[in-house]
């Protein structure tokens, strides 16, 4: 899941920068030929203090809505890349608790397997001491192994 949606977020995140980008530029381009205008106003009009001094203020005026704007997306930007940094946190922290159940079962499920199988080996030996120590015995008391004794023996 993270690996899908993080690639994703990664985009997005990339997306809204590059807008954020393109705003600026088209800002600046905007604000940039307001004052081309404003001072060619002003060598035309250089009697008319009034006029230079209003688009003066107007561009100033611009420039921080501008700025400010560009900060307002800067700061939503930032916030929801936090956003999706926290969320792919969630997820991965949830995986690694998957993960972790996951491999809790597996262990148990081997530790079961492997208590079965040391506890069949433990019958078979425990059977096989029993006709070691019959086999003794006999050799001990120096008895005879009947044939059917003798087909009875693994």
């Amino acid at each position: 899941l993270v690996r899908i949606n993080l690639p994703r977020a990664f985009e997005e995140a990339l997306t809204l920068l590059r807008q954020r980008d393109e705003l600026l530029l088209q800002a600046e381009d905007y604000a940039r030929e307001i004052v081309e205008a404003a001072q060619q106003q002003a060598v035309q009009l250089v009697d008319e203090m009034g006029i230079i001094r209003q688009a003066e203020v107007e561009a100033a005026q611009l420039r921080q809505q501008v700025q400010q704007d560009c900060e307002e997306l800067q700061r939503r930007t930032l916030n929801d890349i936090e956003q999706m940094r926290l969320q792919a946190v969630q997820d991965i922290e949830q995986m690694r608790q998957l993960a972790l159940g996951e491999c809790e079962d597996i262990q148990e499920g081997a530790d079961e397997y492997a208590d079965a199988v040391l506890s069949r080996i433990e019958l078979q030996l425990g059977e096989m001491m029993r006709v070691i120590r019959n086999g003794r015995s006999q050799l001990r008391s120096g008895g005879q192994v009947s044939a059917a004794d003798a087909n009875a023996l693994p």
